[in-house]
């Protein structure tokens, strides 16, 4: 009888081992500077508060995130929570997890409504995907070292894409600096130049298209590269659509003035500072519109996950307003919650960094309406890749401007054709 029951509580005990984490959440997760870690450290007070389940963050480069969770997803493969930027483009995949917050949807709608359309297929989708884990926001970044040795005047709030350039060449010629600018190899740090040129991005049936204001953007663009003002290498020196940043052009002094966004000020904050002063400069101007380009990532529910209503658990975890507060704090991201944007977020990091997040939030309101709608855009991909891949080529001189807007049109409508 005593063996009997030493074996019955043995098969209990390994009954609750195997079931301990019945529920186990993978989180694939790439960090513009220390997202996964924080990430994995609220998780621990998740699984505390949640005993039964078990989140495994898995971080890996952004490259991944881009080439092959879409492969994996296709695949019916990957994980059940993914930090991803291509928002709209991966709607396929995502769970709703609407039906598993109750009356917390409100909550949901009412301080994310705006960017929760990012993730949806369309105007009648009504669906809560995923949680965006940060509101980025393009932006100038100048090294004000270099324009105190040359003793050039840092150009004001009003300043045009020419007149940093302008300026921006006299401090590199008074300093030895190679390049005036350096932009991140992305169709999405682009669009900002082709409105502030005067493109809308759309025709009146939402369709993108290349019109004169985009052309006369990339022409301008191209121009400055043949003038040797911007390191060809960066969007010149890789094939195809692949992205690259220019944060190094910038950090090693080669570059005055870097395009890229408010996902860098803790990097810049950690390897910068030491080397030369920097700040962040007001979206350059054009055309009667100063413009940045919104964006973002987010953490998304997939479908393929086994444990859906925990999934749907843990994002509102994370969403909910304390625990996002002190998410935005530690990863020194601007908030997508508009009950956080307006109660304010204490961030504790240098004065620099806090200088440069004012003026990242302070660009938010004066984003033109037609970038909003882009990176609203299910495809915008369609734009975003091409652009990348047929510019690159006119800057390592492959083709034409000319040719390289041609074939950029014909890709963008191919790519929205095949979607449909």
């Amino acid at each position: 009888m005593i063996h009997r029951y030493q074996g019955l509580v043995a098969l209990a005990a390994a009954i609750a081992a195997a079931t301990a984490f019945a529920a186990e959440i993978r989180v694939q997760c790439y960090s513009d500077g220390n997202e996964c870690e924080v990430t994995g450290d609220l998780a621990k007070r998740f699984e505390a508060k949640n005993p039964g389940t078990k989140v495994i963050i898995d971080k890996v480069p952004y490259k991944a995130v881009v080439e092959t969770l879409p492969v994996q997803l296709a695949a019916g493969e990957g994980p059940d929570i993914a930090r991803v930027t291509d928002l709209g483009g991966l709607n396929k995949y995502y769970l709703d997890i609407s039906p598993f917050l109750g009356a917390r949807t409100k909550y949901w709608e009412d301080n994310f409504g705006p960017t929760l359309k990012w993730m949806r297929a369309g105007p009648s989708d009504k669906g809560i995907y995923g949680m965006m884990t940060q509101l980025t926001v393009t932006g100038l970044f100048v090294n004000k070292t270099l324009f105190e040795q040359a003793k050039v005047p840092v150009p004001p709030a009003t300043a045009t894409w020419d007149d940093w350039m302008e300026a921006g060449k006299k401090v590199a010629a008074a300093t030895k600096t190679p390049y005036v600018m350096a932009m991140d190899r992305s169709g999405h740090r682009f669009a900002p130049l082709a409105v502030a040129s005067g493109s809308k991005l759309f025709d009146a049936k939402g369709t993108p298209v290349i019109d004169d204001g985009y052309k006369a953007a990339a022409a301008k663009f191209v121009n400055w590269h043949k003038a040797n003002l911007m390191p060809k290498e960066v969007w010149g020196g890789i094939g195809g659509s692949q992205y690259r940043d220019a944060f190094e052009e910038f950090a090693n002094g080669r570059v005055v003035l870097y395009y890229s966004g408010s996902w860098q000020i803790k990097r810049m904050d950690q390897q910068v500072t030491k080397s030369f002063d920097w700040i962040v400069a007001p979206a350059p101007c054009g055309s009667g519109v100063c413009t940045a380009m919104p964006g973002g990532a987010a953490f998304v529910a997939l479908k393929r996950t086994k444990a859906p209503a925990d999934v749907a658990k843990f994002l509102d975890f994370l969403a909910s307003e304390d625990v996002y507060k002190e998410y935005m704090a530690r990863t020194e991201n601007i908030p997508a919650s508009l009950a956080v944007a307006k109660a304010g977020v204490t961030y504790d990091v240098s004065p620099v960094a806090k200088a440069a997040l004012k003026v990242f939030v302070d660009d938010v309101p004066k984003i033109a309406p037609a970038n909003y709608e882009l990176q609203g855009y299910r495809l915008n991909r369609a734009v975003f890749l091409p652009t990348a891949q047929r510019l690159g080529q006119a800057v390592a001189g492959e083709m034409s401007t000319d040719d390289a807007l041609k074939r950029l049109a014909q890709d963008m409508d191919e790519q929205v054709k095949a979607a449909k």
